[in-house]
């Protein structure tokens, strides 16, 4: 079988964009990109700021509510319903939930070949990046750092403290069947 999908998981500012942008000029056939933000932006404002969709602490600290789960469980077999139609997907997510974040995705990908890849960066320098960027609450990459992979499952990590994005997107590539 060949690889249908790429699942990155990496804490915020990790540099798992990067990684996607890279991956789509590196393969050789097109790959779809969707992530956790592409749920969040489609979600209506009010969802943003409620404890039923999805909470952005002052702390960096990331709550998620009831709302936004039953959607994201929804977005999720969509973009499985996507990839059975033929498109290959790179999926950038936060498992926020950590194994059980993985779960959730394992029973929408069901049957699907999948390449799981765990996207580490060292808190300071994710932290430094999300200062860069100023379009994130300060604290979520130090506070996701660890958190996003405790009990995951991967085919392969990649560390991007010191390595930038095209390598560990061609590292990511050699991978695939």
């Amino acid at each position: 079988m060949t690889t249908q999908v790429i699942m990155l998981n990496g804490g915020s500012s990790s540099g798992k964009s990067g990684i996607v942008r890279c991956l789509q000029a590196v393969l050789p056939d097109p790959w779809l990109a969707l992530g956790v933000d592409t749920l969040v932006e489609a979600m209506p404002a009010s969802m943003r700021t409620s404890d039923a969709g999805i909470e952005f602490a002052a702390d960096g600290g990331v709550n998620v509510g009831p709302r936004f789960r039953s959607l994201q469980v929804a977005w999720q077999a969509g973009v499985a319903a996507m990839v059975r139609a033929g498109a290959r997907v790179i999926i950038d997510d936060v498992f926020l939930g950590g194994a059980g974040s993985q779960r959730d995705w394992q029973r929408a990908l069901a049957g699907l070949d999948v390449l799981w890849v765990g996207v580490r960066c060292d808190a300071k320098v994710a932290e430094g990046r999300e200062v860069a960027r100023g379009d994130r609450v300060r604290g979520m990459a130090v506070s996701q750092a660890d958190l996003v992979h405790q009990l995951v499952a991967y085919d392969l990590e990649v560390d991007t403290t010191h390595t930038e994005a095209l390598a560990c997107a061609q590292i990511i590539a050699a991978q695939l069947d």
